[in-house]
């Protein structure tokens, strides 16, 4: 038998999987490092084919302007809008990010993969009506949500989403906020995009290869990783970021650091209702988001959106919640089992109790009807018809189960980034509203594991970035700039 040959070569940095996290860092890096040699290693055929890809995830631009649950209710009664503020500001960091690549050449046209695309919040009962009046109340007093308008007007929201009222009752209760700033992300194109300028830098962007280990080797980490074609390398690097979506979880299991441990996964699967008549897709153009069911995960907030894909204007519905021990659409049915580990057992069997809500909501998704699932379609478009849809697979999302030192584990909806004490190595878990806020996520990153390089950066950084350091939100002259600058050079001044 012959022996088994191994080339081994090295980098500065292995990115591990081929989406927008990864996409994000290298371009930044590229910029930030033009001497580093970086490597992207992608299992799959080709980048962007997982959760970056557009019918995978929601694409809306995360800009907490039409998802309610980034605005909760407290006890009281108030609206908190801290969150959808923070979140706001991070995705025009991206905006600032995608504004400069354009500006200076880089990448040539945005419209390939951002759109301007109102975002709606729409809700009816009193109650409901109620509550989105409070949230827009304290919403548009910030300069980031200063043009959000609010109705309860049946005629006025005809104007804005016609397809809502038609065949509506005129009677019924009905409330709805409206943001002429948002956008429609194609996360699957950007990640191409992205790429492509980081290669463009003499980034090495190798796809069919799966990363099978993460061994120390000496200074550096030895990422070892094996072709379609049943090839083996070793890529050597000091610096390894893991952004593999679902599949981060057991890749940072592998390398054995200390700061994983405690951490598991719980996967939830979704579908899409997607409009195969043009004629309808042509009629909505707009995201309208609702409130979502009791139990519900955030990934499942029901919407009737307005998209763009590859360049292609779409109209899809949902997504539908379902459950797949799957940590990647195309992943293992053995993926969920395989993470469990003596360091995580005992946070993954706490959850279990205190979420019993979503195992009922989870429970229920999977043995509705399609009759009873085109049912929740006609809350937001009660004049659909079943022939004019058709039913897609959406993307898989591993959402973070985490230790805690009072409930042991908890499950938190949102990112978590993991990095090693030593700054060697770090990984992004969980799902949205990660993809739209890949920069902040990315730079946050870079200051922790690199401290004595990113004092250097910051300057540059500034110059991609104007308001690095600072907060939009507190300084309404920057933040109206801010806005006008990034729509004008993406091409978002005619949303």
């Amino acid at each position: 038998m012959g022996e088994l040959t191994v080339d081994v070569t090295r980098a500065d940095a292995v990115l591990i999987g081929g989406g927008v996290a990864s996409a994000t860092l290298a371009a930044l890096l590229t910029d930030l490092e033009p001497s580093w040699r970086i490597e992207v290693l992608e299992k799959l055929d080709d980048v962007a084919l997982e959760s970056s890809q557009g019918w995978n995830n929601a694409g809306t631009g995360h800009s907490a302007l039409c998802e309610l649950n980034y605005t909760p209710q407290d006890i009281d009664g108030s609206v908190s809008p801290a969150k959808a503020i923070s979140i706001n500001e991070q995705f025009q960091v991206s905006r600032q990010f995608w504004a400069h690549l354009v500006e200076t050449g880089k990448i040539e046209d945005p419209s390939a993969f951002i759109n301007p695309v109102p975002h709606m919040s729409f809700v009816h009962g009193m109650e409901s009506v109620d509550y989105l009046r409070r949230r827009h109340d304290a919403l548009v007093k910030n300069p980031l949500f200063d043009s959000m308008e609010f109705t309860t007007s049946h005629e006025q929201l005809r104007e804005w989403a016609p397809l809502v009222t038609e065949a509506r009752p005129e009677t019924e209760t009905i409330a709805a906020t409206y943001s002429p700033d948002g956008t429609d992300v194609d996360f699957g194109r950007l990640t191409r995009e992205l790429l492509d300028v980081a290669k463009g830098a003499g980034t090495t962007v190798s796809t069919g290869w799966e990363v099978t280990s993460l061994r120390r080797m000496g200074g550096d980490w030895g990422v070892m990783a094996r072709s379609t074609s049943g090839e083996v390398r070793v890529v050597r690097a000091p610096f390894v970021f893991v952004g593999a979506g679902g599949n981060a979880l057991p890749i940072l299991q592998n390398s054995g650091i200390p700061e994983i441990r405690g951490f598991g996964g719980f996967p939830i699967s979704g579908e899409w209702l997607r409009c195969t008549d043009p004629e309808i897709i042509d009629r909505h153009e707009a995201k309208v988001y609702g409130k979502a069911a009791v139990g519900a995960p955030p990934m499942s907030v029901p919407h009737l959106d307005t998209r763009y894909i590859d360049g292609k204007r779409a109209l899809m519905f949902g997504p539908y919640a379902g459950w797949s021990p799957k940590f990647l659409k195309t992943g293992s049915n053995l993926d969920l089992f395989e993470s469990i580990k003596p360091g995580n057992i005992a946070q993954m069997m706490a959850v279990a109790p205190p979420n019993l809500d979503l195992m009922k909501y989870l429970a229920g998704e999977l043995i509705a009807s399609p009759a009873k699932r085109f049912d929740a379609l006609r809350e937001y478009m009660p004049s659909a018809r079943a022939d004019d849809w058709e039913l897609i697979t959406a993307g898989q999302r591993v959402q973070v189960i985490a230790p805690d030192p009072k409930k042991v584990g908890v499950l938190q909806f949102g990112t978590q980034l993991i990095t090693a004490a030593d700054g060697s190595i770090a990984g992004m878990l969980g799902a949205s509203p990660g993809a739209s806020t890949a920069t902040t996520i990315m730079l946050g990153m870079l200051e922790k594991v690199f401290p004595d390089r990113f004092g250097t950066w910051e300057s540059r950084i500034r110059e991609i970035i104007p308001s690095f350091g600072t907060h939009l939100a507190e300084d309404p002259a920057a933040a109206s700039a801010s806005l006008a600058r990034t729509a004008h050079l993406l091409g978002l001044e005619d949303g």
